[in-house]
């Protein structure tokens, strides 16, 4: 009663978990080109299948009892990938070994004689090497054989039946004792999808007692384990288990992605290659034969033989300008000279005397007549500071041309400008030498 109920729970357990894991492959690969792949690498499974003591290694007479008879085993395993190619796996085996009528040591058998060995548990480490995941075509393989081998440990109890001694050992129960064994085998996975396989596998295992069936033989005994399961892959969702991976098809594949890419960058570069030949043609071309480069040309279609500049307009022509020459006559000089002495201002000030009002008339007429131009330069001696002295002068210079302006002289043709002391014509330090520093000169030109 109490197998029966764990069988269905494992089985009940083993449809949720694939159930889950199929549906979790729904998610596509977008592993990106020469990253790092990730890979399952850890999985785990489940079987049922059929136990017997019958193996392709027995004599003729079939081991101690020559007819086999099938009896229903189950099993599971933990199994770490190491390689593509090899994985180590731990394996759990349960059940229960039958077998028919016992070999006499002349040949007969006894009918009617049986054993039944039940194997309590039984617990195996194996190495996996998968022998057929190097497709050209396909990254994930969907066929892949393997063959195991290992060694293992179980606990074990016979039971023997029949009319007499079985070789010379009576019927009956041996106990529960431990056992080594080697556990060899071959099978091959269907891949189902990305973390699911299928497993079909048989496996043969080598006891290391002569007694596993109950009686004792020259021999050590065997019993096989054929099988069907599923492997559910552990690890991250959407990634492939590492042994159904095939490096050789992943490398080809991306070399003919690599080889893809490179001819479209190539064509690309091509079609550019021509297109920048064509504009640069067009662009460096001459089309009004100016000289400038269609490009540059910001006047195109100039008429033939028209003077450029170097942005491809025509060159106009300067008008010319006829500059009359300025004659200032002795006459003219002395108009000026005698308002030169006869300016007075006020004192500190720079409000011109009305005694100065008559000679400066003179050269205000003067300048109307003849369209001269005046340079008024103020300058002043050293007393007093600087800033007053150079305000003090700039002020008198233009003092002077408001007034000349006042009377009809061109005020764009009158310079007014202030030096301050910086431009003694004497020294400062007698007062004829600062009298003759106060001054305004006239420049006629």
């Amino acid at each position: 009663m109490n197998s029966r109920i764990t069988k269905s729970a494992l089985i009940l357990s083993l449809v949720g978990l694939s159930t889950s894991l199929f549906a979790q492959d729904v998610t596509p690969d977008t592993t990106k080109r020469f990253d790092k792949k990730d890979f399952r690498t850890w999985s785990i499974g489940l079987n049922g299948g059929m136990l017997t003591h019958y193996t392709p290694f027995n004599s003729r007479g079939n081991g101690d009892f020559s007819t086999p008879q099938e009896s229903w085993g189950y099993g599971g395993y933990i199994k770490k990938q190491i390689l593509p190619g090899f994985g180590i796996q731990a394996d759990f085996l349960a059940g229960k070994v039958k077998g028919l009528r016992a070999n006499n040591p002349d040949g007969s058998v006894q009918a009617g004689s049986s054993f039944e060995t039940r194997i309590d548990w039984s617990a195996a480490v194996s190495g996996n090497f998968t022998i057929a995941n190097m497709s050209l075509n396909h990254k994930r393989t969907i066929l892949s054989p393997y063959l195991t081998a290992g060694a293992g440990y179980m606990s074990s109890s016979a039971n023997t039946n029949a009319s007499s001694t079985l070789n010379g050992v009576p019927s009956g129960s041996t106990g529960y004792g431990e056992h080594w064994f080697i556990p060899v085998g071959a099978g091959f996975k269907v891949g189902l999808s990305k973390g699911v396989n299928l497993d079909l596998g048989y496996t043969v295992n080598f006891m290391k007692t002569n007694n596993f069936d109950g009686v004792q033989s020259a021999t050590n005994d065997k019993f096989t384990y054929a099988h069907a399961g599923v492997e559910i892959a552990l690890g991250k969702r959407g990634t492939s288990q590492l042994q159904n991976f095939s490096a050789i098809a992943a490398v080809r594949e991306e070399s003919a992605a690599e080889s893809a890419e490179l001819r479209r960058a190539l064509s690309t570069s091509e079609q550019n290659r021509l297109r920048d030949q064509e504009q640069y043609a067009k662009d460096m071309g001459d089309e009004d034969g100016d000289g400038v480069a269609n490009k540059f040309d910001k006047c195109p279609g100039t008429p033939a033989n028209t003077t450029v500049d170097g942005a491809g307009c025509p060159l106009k022509t300067p008008k010319q300008i006829i500059k009359e020459k300025v004659i200032v006559t002795a006459e003219d000089r002395k108009v000026v000279d005698e308002a030169i002495r006869n300016l007075e201002f006020d004192l500190g000030k720079s409000t011109i005397r009305s005694t100065s009002y008559n000679t400066l008339n003179r050269v205000a007429a003067l300048l109307v007549e003849k369209n001269f131009s005046l340079k008024l330069a103020g300058h002043t001696d050293n007393t007093g500071s600087m800033a007053i002295n150079l305000r003090l002068s700039k002020d008198r210079a233009e003092a002077i041309k408001t007034y000349l302006v006042s009377q009809g002289a061109n005020a764009s043709r009158i310079e007014a400008t202030g030096y301050g002391p910086n431009q003694p014509i004497a020294s400062n330090k007698t007062a004829a030498g600062r009298q003759k520093n106060r001054r305004v000169e006239f420049s006629l030109f």
